[in-house]
Protein backbone atom coordinates (compact mmCIF):
# COMPACT_ATOMS: atom_id res chain seq x y z
CA UNK A 1 0.00 0.00 0.00
CA UNK A 2 1.48 3.29 -1.14
CA UNK A 3 0.50 5.49 1.70
CA UNK A 4 0.50 2.99 4.54
CA UNK A 5 -0.24 3.97 7.74
CA UNK A 6 0.59 7.73 6.63
CA UNK A 7 -1.14 11.00 7.86
CA UNK A 8 -2.58 13.12 4.53
CA UNK A 9 -3.88 15.89 4.03
CA UNK A 10 -6.39 17.05 0.70
CA UNK A 11 -6.91 20.30 0.22
CA UNK A 12 -9.48 21.43 -2.35
CA UNK A 13 -11.83 18.40 -1.72
CA UNK A 14 -14.80 17.96 -4.12
CA UNK A 15 -16.23 16.43 -7.10
CA UNK A 16 -12.88 15.07 -9.43
CA UNK A 17 -8.90 14.81 -8.41
CA UNK A 18 -9.84 16.28 -4.80
CA UNK A 19 -12.38 13.02 -3.66
CA UNK A 20 -10.29 11.07 -6.24
CA UNK A 21 -6.93 11.27 -4.08
CA UNK A 22 -8.77 11.22 -0.74
CA UNK A 23 -10.90 8.02 -1.41
CA UNK A 24 -7.49 6.78 -2.92
CA UNK A 25 -5.34 7.52 -0.33
CA UNK A 26 -7.71 5.45 2.07
CA UNK A 27 -7.64 2.81 -0.55
CA UNK A 28 -3.64 2.78 -0.25
CA UNK A 29 -3.50 2.56 3.69
CA UNK A 30 -3.84 5.98 4.87
CA UNK A 31 -3.92 6.14 8.54
CA UNK A 32 -5.99 9.29 8.47
CA UNK A 33 -7.45 11.62 6.01
CA UNK A 34 -7.81 15.04 6.56
CA UNK A 35 -10.39 16.63 4.25
CA UNK A 36 -10.35 20.39 3.25
CA UNK A 37 -12.92 22.35 1.39
CA UNK A 38 -14.75 25.42 1.99
CA UNK A 39 -18.26 23.77 1.27
CA UNK A 40 -19.42 21.01 4.50
CA UNK A 41 -21.58 19.14 1.87
CA UNK A 42 -18.56 18.15 -0.14
CA UNK A 43 -16.87 17.44 2.84
CA UNK A 44 -19.75 14.83 4.19
CA UNK A 45 -19.86 13.36 0.75
CA UNK A 46 -16.24 12.44 0.60
CA UNK A 47 -16.10 11.62 4.26
CA UNK A 48 -19.38 8.87 3.19
CA UNK A 49 -17.13 7.99 0.23
CA UNK A 50 -14.25 6.93 2.50
CA UNK A 51 -16.16 5.27 5.06
CA UNK A 52 -18.27 3.43 2.37
CA UNK A 53 -15.49 1.79 1.46
CA UNK A 54 -15.12 -0.32 5.21
CA UNK A 55 -11.83 0.10 5.42
CA UNK A 56 -12.18 1.99 9.16
CA UNK A 57 -9.53 4.46 7.81
CA UNK A 58 -10.18 7.68 9.68
CA UNK A 59 -11.13 10.70 8.92
CA UNK A 60 -11.25 14.62 9.53
CA UNK A 61 -13.44 17.06 8.31
CA UNK A 62 -11.93 20.29 8.14
CA UNK A 63 -14.12 23.89 6.67
CA UNK A 64 -11.42 25.33 5.09
CA UNK A 65 -10.69 28.89 2.98
CA UNK A 66 -7.17 28.67 2.20
CA UNK A 67 -6.69 31.89 0.65
CA UNK A 68 -7.12 32.94 4.49
CA UNK A 69 -3.93 32.23 6.51
CA UNK A 70 -5.49 32.04 9.91
CA UNK A 71 -7.83 29.21 8.37
CA UNK A 72 -5.23 27.31 6.62
CA UNK A 73 -2.99 27.28 10.29
CA UNK A 74 -6.35 26.09 11.95
CA UNK A 75 -6.60 23.39 9.46
CA UNK A 76 -3.21 22.06 10.29
CA UNK A 77 -3.54 22.60 13.90
CA UNK A 78 -6.47 20.47 13.76
CA UNK A 79 -4.85 18.04 11.71
CA UNK A 80 -1.50 17.48 13.88
CA UNK A 81 -4.05 17.46 17.27
CA UNK A 82 -5.98 14.82 16.21
CA UNK A 83 -3.24 12.45 14.23
CA UNK A 84 -0.20 13.41 16.03
CA UNK A 85 1.32 14.56 12.72
CA UNK A 86 1.35 15.43 9.09
CA UNK A 87 2.92 13.36 6.87
CA UNK A 88 1.41 13.96 3.13
CA UNK A 89 -0.32 17.00 1.80
CA UNK A 90 -2.25 17.20 -1.48
CA UNK A 91 -2.26 20.71 -2.62
CA UNK A 92 -5.55 20.31 -4.71
CA UNK A 93 -7.68 23.32 -4.35
CA UNK A 94 -7.53 25.74 -7.22
CA UNK A 95 -9.25 28.69 -8.86
CA UNK A 96 -9.94 28.23 -12.48
CA UNK A 97 -9.87 32.24 -12.91
CA UNK A 98 -12.41 33.59 -15.80
CA UNK A 99 -12.08 32.45 -19.47
CA UNK A 100 -10.82 35.04 -21.11
CA UNK A 101 -8.21 36.72 -23.21
CA UNK A 102 -4.90 38.81 -21.86
CA UNK A 103 -6.17 41.92 -23.57
CA UNK A 104 -9.58 42.50 -22.26
CA UNK A 105 -9.05 40.20 -18.58
CA UNK A 106 -10.18 41.25 -15.60
CA UNK A 107 -7.13 41.66 -13.17
CA UNK A 108 -9.36 41.29 -10.39
CA UNK A 109 -10.32 37.79 -11.69
CA UNK A 110 -6.68 37.01 -12.15
CA UNK A 111 -6.09 38.56 -8.38
CA UNK A 112 -8.91 35.76 -7.23
CA UNK A 113 -7.34 33.12 -8.85
CA UNK A 114 -3.74 34.53 -7.53
CA UNK A 115 -5.15 34.02 -3.99
CA UNK A 116 -5.85 30.51 -4.10
CA UNK A 117 -3.59 29.03 -6.81
CA UNK A 118 -0.60 30.78 -5.15
CA UNK A 119 -0.86 32.37 -2.01
CA UNK A 120 -3.71 30.12 -0.31
CA UNK A 121 -1.69 26.97 -1.58
CA UNK A 122 1.55 28.64 0.23
CA UNK A 123 0.05 29.47 3.58
CA UNK A 124 -1.43 25.72 3.62
CA UNK A 125 2.21 24.65 3.04
CA UNK A 126 3.73 27.18 5.48
CA UNK A 127 1.09 26.06 8.17
CA UNK A 128 1.94 22.01 7.43
CA UNK A 129 5.84 22.48 7.52
CA UNK A 130 6.40 22.67 11.44
CA UNK A 131 4.59 19.38 11.91
CA UNK A 132 6.13 17.60 8.93
CA UNK A 133 9.54 18.55 10.81
CA UNK A 134 8.43 17.44 14.09
CA UNK A 135 7.65 14.05 12.72
CA UNK A 136 10.79 13.77 10.65
CA UNK A 137 9.84 14.60 7.02
CA UNK A 138 7.12 14.33 4.96
CA UNK A 139 5.65 15.25 1.46
CA UNK A 140 4.03 18.15 -0.25
CA UNK A 141 2.50 17.80 -3.08
CA UNK A 142 1.65 20.76 -5.79
CA UNK A 143 -1.41 19.65 -8.21
CA UNK A 144 0.03 21.28 -10.92
CA UNK A 145 -1.44 22.42 -14.96
CA UNK A 146 0.02 20.97 -18.49
CA UNK A 147 -1.49 24.73 -19.37
CA UNK A 148 2.15 26.19 -17.57
CA UNK A 149 3.68 23.94 -20.21
CA UNK A 150 1.19 24.38 -22.89
CA UNK A 151 -0.68 27.50 -23.17
CA UNK A 152 -4.71 27.12 -23.72
CA UNK A 153 -6.34 30.25 -24.77
CA UNK A 154 -8.67 32.61 -22.52
CA UNK A 155 -6.58 30.54 -19.33
CA UNK A 156 -3.75 33.23 -19.08
CA UNK A 157 -4.54 34.37 -15.57
CA UNK A 158 -4.96 30.24 -14.08
CA UNK A 159 -1.33 29.27 -16.01
CA UNK A 160 0.19 32.72 -14.51
CA UNK A 161 -0.79 31.71 -11.12
CA UNK A 162 0.39 27.84 -11.30
CA UNK A 163 3.53 29.42 -12.93
CA UNK A 164 4.44 31.46 -9.81
CA UNK A 165 3.68 28.20 -7.51
CA UNK A 166 6.12 26.20 -9.90
CA UNK A 167 8.78 28.16 -8.72
CA UNK A 168 7.83 28.02 -5.55
CA UNK A 169 7.92 24.68 -5.77
CA UNK A 170 11.47 24.59 -6.58
CA UNK A 171 12.54 26.57 -3.96
CA UNK A 172 10.62 24.83 -1.34
CA UNK A 173 12.20 21.70 -2.79
CA UNK A 174 15.71 23.60 -1.76
CA UNK A 175 14.67 24.71 1.38
CA UNK A 176 12.88 21.76 3.15
CA UNK A 177 15.36 19.44 2.06
CA UNK A 178 17.32 19.24 5.13
CA UNK A 179 14.02 18.70 7.15
CA UNK A 180 13.57 15.17 4.44
CA UNK A 181 10.67 17.11 3.54
CA UNK A 182 10.24 16.49 -0.32
CA UNK A 183 8.18 18.70 -2.55
CA UNK A 184 6.99 17.53 -5.83
CA UNK A 185 4.41 18.62 -8.68
CA UNK A 186 2.24 17.31 -10.51
CA UNK A 187 1.10 18.80 -13.64
CA UNK A 188 -2.48 17.49 -15.36
CA UNK A 189 -3.65 17.94 -18.60
CA UNK A 190 -7.11 16.94 -19.51
CA UNK A 191 -9.09 15.01 -16.95
CA UNK A 192 -12.09 13.34 -17.30
CA UNK A 193 -14.64 14.40 -14.49
CA UNK A 194 -17.48 16.34 -13.95
CA UNK A 195 -15.77 19.84 -14.16
CA UNK A 196 -14.37 18.34 -18.10
CA UNK A 197 -17.95 16.61 -18.83
CA UNK A 198 -19.81 20.13 -18.23
CA UNK A 199 -17.25 22.13 -19.81
CA UNK A 200 -17.41 19.84 -23.22
CA UNK A 201 -21.65 20.11 -22.62
CA UNK A 202 -21.21 23.98 -22.29
CA UNK A 203 -18.93 23.75 -25.54
CA UNK A 204 -21.64 21.71 -27.38
CA UNK A 205 -24.21 24.59 -26.97
CA UNK A 206 -22.35 27.51 -27.51
CA UNK A 207 -20.60 25.82 -31.02
CA UNK A 208 -23.40 23.57 -32.04
CA UNK A 209 -20.91 20.49 -32.34
CA UNK A 210 -21.81 17.45 -31.04
CA UNK A 211 -20.12 16.22 -27.61
CA UNK A 212 -18.47 13.28 -29.47
CA UNK A 213 -16.95 15.70 -31.98
CA UNK A 214 -15.51 17.56 -29.87
CA UNK A 215 -13.97 15.41 -27.24
CA UNK A 216 -13.04 13.96 -30.85
CA UNK A 217 -11.11 17.51 -31.34
CA UNK A 218 -9.19 17.06 -27.72
CA UNK A 219 -7.80 13.08 -28.23
CA UNK A 220 -6.94 13.90 -31.15
CA UNK A 221 -3.53 15.43 -29.70
CA UNK A 222 -3.05 12.70 -27.22
CA UNK A 223 -1.24 9.80 -28.12
CA UNK A 224 -2.70 7.85 -25.99
CA UNK A 225 -5.66 8.38 -27.75
CA UNK A 226 -8.03 9.28 -24.26
CA UNK A 227 -9.47 12.03 -21.50
CA UNK A 228 -7.48 10.79 -18.71
CA UNK A 229 -9.76 9.64 -15.83
CA UNK A 230 -9.06 12.06 -12.64
CA UNK A 231 -8.98 8.71 -11.33
CA UNK A 232 -6.05 7.47 -12.93
CA UNK A 233 -4.29 11.27 -13.25
CA UNK A 234 -5.03 11.18 -9.22
CA UNK A 235 -2.73 7.48 -9.10
CA UNK A 236 -0.12 9.48 -10.62
CA UNK A 237 -0.12 11.91 -7.70
CA UNK A 238 0.02 9.37 -5.10
CA UNK A 239 3.69 8.30 -6.29
CA UNK A 240 4.85 11.63 -4.86
CA UNK A 241 3.02 10.93 -1.42
CA UNK A 242 4.63 7.52 -0.91
CA UNK A 243 7.68 6.27 0.43
CA UNK A 244 8.61 5.20 -3.60
CA UNK A 245 9.26 8.81 -4.08
CA UNK A 246 11.88 9.00 -1.09
CA UNK A 247 14.90 10.36 -2.71
CA UNK A 248 12.68 12.54 -5.52
CA UNK A 249 12.20 16.45 -5.00
CA UNK A 250 11.57 19.18 -6.92
CA UNK A 251 10.91 17.13 -9.90
CA UNK A 252 7.70 18.27 -11.71
CA UNK A 253 5.81 15.06 -13.28
CA UNK A 254 3.53 15.30 -16.89
CA UNK A 255 0.69 13.45 -16.38
CA UNK A 256 -1.74 14.17 -19.74
CA UNK A 257 -1.75 11.25 -21.55
CA UNK A 258 1.51 12.44 -23.43
CA UNK A 259 -0.29 15.36 -24.91
CA UNK A 260 2.80 17.38 -23.86
CA UNK A 261 6.10 16.07 -23.83
CA UNK A 262 9.02 17.80 -22.02
CA UNK A 263 12.39 17.89 -23.81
Amino acid sequence: MLLKDKIVIVSGIGPGLGQELSTLAAKEGAAGVVLAARTQEKLDTAAAEIDDLGLGTRTLKVATDIADPEQCKALAEAAAQEFGRIDVLFNSAYNPGPFEPIESASMDGWRQAMDVNFFGTMHLTQACIPAMKAAGGGSIVMIATMVEHKPLATQGGYGASKMALRSATKHLALELGQYNIRVNSVHMGWMWGPSVEMYFDWQAQATGKSKEALMADVTANIPLGIIPDDEDCAKAALFFGSDYSNVVTGSALDVNGGEYMPI
